[in-house]
């Protein structure tokens, strides 16, 4: 039974018969004291609340409701309605224990999806074993679809499980983690474990999305909207639709695309440039960033009210460092795979080597192990590999400074000896753009057109 808590008659009414053709058994009051009275007595799966009862309109009644409802029922998820005015106030709910905020006027099948997401996940928290023991890979494999990702380090299985219990849901989730550590293959499982597997998975990163291009790389745009629109084009949101969207490098966003952002996650709506009718989502959001976004928060870099819109889970991946085991089985599995891409069955990786390997820092991650791996492999030409050959290719991209060290004048132009330093930079970094950018002082915005400029390859999910 889902309980609803509101002073409006006719929010009540509305809200029941949504629920009721959804299937969904309801129970309406209008009182902060009935509400309590219902969820001591009859046990609510989900209760739907507004946050004022009183004329002052100020939502601390709300808030106190909640907390009383969670001093009585502490794992029964609340979600607030609220006017988008209000959202801060929203937030202050989050904080308190809310497991998610609508608004008003609320989008009937966002509202459905929101509400059938917080009941799973209720769900799952009450059928989760009460140890903490980590599960095997073998048993991990053969619930879920986790075949692109290697490793058998505990931390790893960890995510690995709480990855695949919310995948069925269709919560957002956050990832964290540093660059390099595989958050695009945990939101690609996200996606081939959930009921939305034989829909579209969209990958955007939007660091690479300046601020002036967000609506129509987002929402798409119609021929003529603006200057240089001279055909329609699909946003990615509309290629999305039915599947699931991958935000990568959302702390890069600007604060004016932040509030863009919010509105499409809340309403669950979008209008095209150009075209003022407003269209339906129905997608699910993964999002990922290397940053601490809560301190970005604290500093006034990121909106608070999205943060809390798209963390409803939020997964860290460990980094390589964390994780040593797993080096010499990536390493092997690299291996594998340039055996059938570069046609030389007889590859492989001596002990030796594997155990170097396995001490190194690797900053970059799984991303620089790939390169050291891949690098050594057409250099030293071998087919079996020693610690040699890694160190020889480690060695080579350490860079060496020499004061003074500048071409003649007339030799080189300002183009060419910026995009020789950025080149420099890539191949130190081993493709960690994040590191690239705040080694030569850029923005990720800034380093991505010099990259498209001078015609560097690089991988734009880095």
């Amino acid at each position: 039974m889902i309980l609803i808590v509101d002073d409006d008659v006719a929010v009540r009414t509305s809200l029941g018969l949504l629920l009721k053709q959804a299937g969904y058994a309801t129970k309406a009051v209008a009182t902060p004291d009935d509400a309590l009275r219902v969820v001591r007595e009859a046990a609510p799966q989900l209760v739907l609340m507004d946050m004022n009862y009183s004329l002052a309109t100020t939502g601390e009644d709300g808030l106190r409701l909640l907390g009383q409802v969670k001093d009585v029922a502490p794992q029964l998820p609340v979600i607030l309605i609220t006017g988008w005015g209000s959202i801060s106030l929203a937030v202050e709910g989050m904080k308190a224990g809310a497991a998610e905020f609508v608004t008003k006027p609320w989008n009937n099948d966002a509202l459905l999806q929101t509400i059938r997401t917080a009941l799973s996940l209720a769900e799952n928290a009450a059928t989760a074993p009460a140890d903490e023991v980590s599960p095997t890979r073998r048993q991990l494999d053969r619930q879920y679809n986790f075949a692109s990702i290697v490793g058998q380090d505990a931390q790893l299985l960890q995510v690995l499980r709480s990855v695949g219990q919310v995948a069925a849901t269709d919560a957002s989730v956050l990832i964290e983690g540093e660059s390099g550590t595989g958050k695009e293959l945990i939101a690609e499982a996200i996606h081939l474990n959930s009921n939305r597997r034989n829909k579209p998975f969209v990958k955007v990163n939007l660091g690479g999305i300046s601020a002036s291009l967000f609506e129509s790389e987002m929402f798409g745009h119609r021929r003529g909207a603006f200057t240089d629109a001279k055909a329609d084009r699909q946003g990615r949101f509309e290629l999305a639709n039915g599947g699931t969207i991958f935000l990568d490098e959302i702390g890069e966003l600007d604060l004016g695309s932040q509030v863009k952002l919010l509105r499409v996650l809340q309403d669950r709506t979008y209008e095209v440039l150009g075209d003022s009718r407003s269209r339906s989502l129905d997608i699910r959001v993964i999002c990922a960033t290397n940053r601490d976004l809560a301190q970005e928060v604290r500093e006034g870099r990121f909106r608070e009210d999205l943060f809390y819109r798209i963390n409803l889970i939020t997964v860290r991946l460990p980094a390589l460092r964390e994780r040593p085991d797993d080096v010499p089985l990536l390493a092997q599995h690299f291996v594998q795979n340039l055996r059938t891409a570069y046609h030389r069955p007889a590859l492989k990786v001596n002990t030796r080597a594997l155990h170097w390997l396995r001490e190194q820092p690797l900053p970059g991650n799984i991303r620089e192990l790939k390169n050291l791996v891949e690098r050594a492999v057409l250099v030293s030409g071998k087919d079996e590999l020693g610690p040699e050959d890694f160190q020889a290719q480690a060695q080579r991209f350490v860079p060496k400074v020499e004061p003074g060290a500048l071409p003649e004048v007339g030799l080189m132009t300002l183009d060419e000896m910026e995009a020789q330093m950025i080149r420099k930079t890539v191949d130190f970094y081993a493709g960690n753009l994040s590191r690239v950018a705040k080694a030569l002082g850029l923005s990720r915005g800034a380093l991505y057109r010099r990259l498209e400029k001078f015609n560097i390859p690089f991988d734009a999910a880095q």
